[in-house]
């Protein structure tokens, strides 16, 4: 099996590349869906995040938006909370892993891949990227990010060009629907041929 860890930068189009490796038969692992999870009613970070984050949970589920403003530009308080949910996550990814041991290729879609010390977690890295101007476009047009919002999320992320010259592979989301499939097939022609190459 060959890990393969995508990633990429708030607004990339990091998202709709996950689908595109799913719509040609790789199981993905979604890292911000189990977020999700773990946050709503019965999840097991709403405990240790109510503990912590009083003021983000309402109704035995947490309000992400009031959580991200106890967060964000407060980097003890991120840290705090990356405490609290990067365990969980790292436990449902290998129980992921382990559902698809039989699979050639795995995706784990990890937002925070090189920021969190993943990467030598993965066999392989995909990079989504696109130019900071269209980035920015994307990132304003989400329902409430504001500039400083936006500048304290990208203050926490590594540069888009530094991710890049890391990757093994860059998908383009700047060229169209059409062109980031192509990419992703050929990437995963490409990982196909490693994985028969293996002794």
């Amino acid at each position: 099996m060959i890990v393969v860890g995508l990633t990429g930068s708030i607004a990339m189009g990091k998202s709709a590349t996950a689908q595109m490796f799913r719509d040609v038969g790789i199981p993905v692992f979604d890292s911000d869906a189990e977020v999700h999870r773990l946050y709503d009613r019965g999840g097991e970070a709403v405990g240790p995040v109510a503990k912590r984050f009083p003021q983000a949970v309402h109704d035995g589920i947490v309000d992400r938006t009031r959580l991200s403003q106890s967060v964000v530009n407060h980097p003890a308080a991120m840290a705090d909370l990356e405490a609290i949910v990067h365990p969980l996550v790292r436990k449902a990814q290998a129980a992921f892993l382990n559902q698809n041991a039989s699979e050639s290729i795995v995706i784990l879609d990890i937002p925070l891949l090189f920021e969190t010390g993943r990467a030598s977690d993965v066999d392989r890295i995909v990079v989504v990227s696109a130019p900071a101007d269209m980035q920015r476009e994307r990132a304003l047009a989400r329902p409430g990010m504001t500039p400083e919002k936006l500048a304290g999320i990208l203050a926490r992320q590594m540069p888009d060009e530094e991710k890049r010259a890391r990757a093994d592979y860059v998908v383009d989301s700047s060229k169209g629907l059409e062109h980031a499939v192509q990419q992703v097939r050929e990437i995963v022609a490409e990982l196909k041929r490693q994985d028969k190459a293996r002794p």
